[in-house]
């Protein structure tokens, strides 16, 4: 093989086995890194087929074609593929190193095949698999050191108040309603956004809170039995919540009996002292425990705002959606264990701020828009359906891909409530594509298989007056 051959087929080899592992990592990212959710819970399996296996296949299988097979079909698809996620890979640290070992890897191997006599196809599979074991090594070794750090540093913290937030609704809006009220008197800090996985959790810690924080709000999510135990036999908080529970990520979970008793799994905080349960969970009594989800009373939700009754309390917050009510009733209950009085709670209810993402009212160009984008639940989805419907405008238009991680029941629950409520459905993604076309029954359905196109339809379909609810925006791969 003349230089020029071999030179050309070292550089593809290894343009070739990072792309493989580009796609790997990405999806290993969705997945929280494991790779046996990766298999057999992805959503878009045939992915794996276009993108990883037939590539592979056709590297043992073409020969001397590879190279336009490669340069001329393959590497253009993954970069199309690339450029159309809405959720693109995150370049952390951990991927870095992943990325890093996996080029070394196989320009090492590479080196020794071309040094090598008679070698006449450099190796994919083999960098690949040591670069994910070895990553994972890496990964398992740092996060023990990690954990260790961070334990260390909330021991430190002698008077620290830690709160542990669960449950399959709504655990980020309690969580943030919780910080925002109690700010008033204590130095708070809350785990932002969506973190809520043990690995998130410790890098928080490490990164981001405050040596002075007086109360530590902790978010906690779950996708199998024993998440929840590893969370909070971690940060030991002496005050849990329990959210409102339900068919989310039942996929995972099997059953709603497996749900509760994974959501349950906090009780067990070796320094708990007072714990808040949602009625849908359980009513069993205990000593620890406050009931929440039955309190409020008058309760009138529209899109001005929520006024509602609470331990005879009038109040009213701009915060959109009746569902909200029973998040912002924990939250009262622990700013009174906390010693905030109701004159204060009054006020501060009153001042709460919306959840960005989750019925967040904009108006823009003479429409309103309801951005529900991070509620992924039935009765989040329901209520701002509901919003909707009390708007006396033009048309009311619908942006959704369904319930994800749910059940058909469910779906079909969402449909109908679809179907008396608004004249364009817009789905997007394949997902629940089949569902909804079947079942919906509305003026006019139109489906996306990605949001691409979705701001030139909702600019030619929509005008001023029209009001828009974005219900539960999934990413792509989903």
């Amino acid at each position: 093989m003349e230089d020029y051959e071999v030179f050309v087929s070292f550089i593809t080899n290894v343009v070739f086995v990072t792309m493989l592992g580009w796609y790997l990592i990405t999806n290993l990212q969705w997945y929280d890194y494991k790779l046996s959710r990766v298999i057999l819970k992805h959503h878009k399996p045939q992915w794996h087929l276009i993108y990883f296996f037939i590539p592979f296949i056709a590297y043992h299988t073409t020969g001397q074609f590879f190279l336009i097979f490669f340069y001329f079909a393959i590497l253009p698809a993954l970069f199309i593929w690339n450029k159309k996620l809405d959720k693109k890979l995150v370049l952390t640290w951990r991927v870095k190193r992943f990325l890093i070992l996996l080029v070394s890897l196989t320009l090492f191997q590479d080196v020794l095949c071309s040094l090598k006599d008679g070698c006449s196809t450099y190796g994919v599979f083999m960098p690949l698999a040591m670069a994910y074991i070895g990553s994972h090594l890496i990964e398992k070794y740092l996060f023990m050191v990690y954990k260790k750090q961070a334990k260390q540093k909330l021991s430190d913290m002698k008077n620290l108040q830690i709160i542990a937030i669960t449950g399959s609704y709504g655990k980020t809006s309690i969580k943030n309603f919780v910080a925002q009220m109690l700010s008033k008197k204590y130095k708070v800090y809350a785990t932002p956004r969506s973190v809520n996985t043990l690995g998130g959790i410790i890098g928080d810690i490490n990164n981001s809170l405050p040596t002075d924080t007086d109360i530590y709000i902790c978010e906690a999510g779950a996708r199998e039995i024993g998440d929840i135990y590893e969370i909070t036999t971690f940060v030991e908080p002496q005050t849990v919540v329990v959210g409102k529970v339900g068919e989310a990520h039942i996929e995972y979970f099997g059953s709603l009996e497996n749900i509760i008793a994974t959501k349950l799994e906090i009780m067990q905080s070796p320094r708990l002292q007072n714990a808040f349960i949602h009625t849908s969970v359980t009513t069993e009594p205990h000593e620890k425990v406050t009931f929440f989800g039955d309190g409020v009373s008058d309760l009138e939700a529209t899109l001005d705002g929520t006024d509602f009754k609470l331990d005879g309390m009038k109040l009213h917050t701009d915060v959109l959606g009746a569902f909200q009510t029973m998040n912002i009733e924990v939250a009262v209950k622990i700013a009174k264990l906390f010693m905030i009085n109701d004159e204060e709670i009054i006020t501060l209810v009153d001042r709460l701020k919306p959840i960005e993402h989750r019925l967040e009212l904009i108006k823009a160009g003479g429409k309103i828009i309801l951005d529900d984008g991070y509620n992924g639940n039935i009765d989040g989805m329901l209520e701002g359906i509901r919003l909707c419907s009390l708007h006396n405008g033009r048309k009311k238009v619908i942006v959704t891909p369904g319930l994800v991680e749910s059940s058909e029941k469910l779906n079909l629950k969402l449909i109908d409530a679809i179907n008396n409520t608004f004249d364009i459905v817009i789905v997007t993604g394949k997902l629940n594509a089949k569902l909804f076309d079947e079942n919906l029954d509305v003026a006019n359905k139109i489906l996306l298989e990605d949001k691409s196109a979705l701001t030139s339809i909702l600019a030619s379909h929509t005008k001023e007056g029209d009001i828009i609810l974005f219900a539960n925006d999934a990413p792509n791969f989903i």
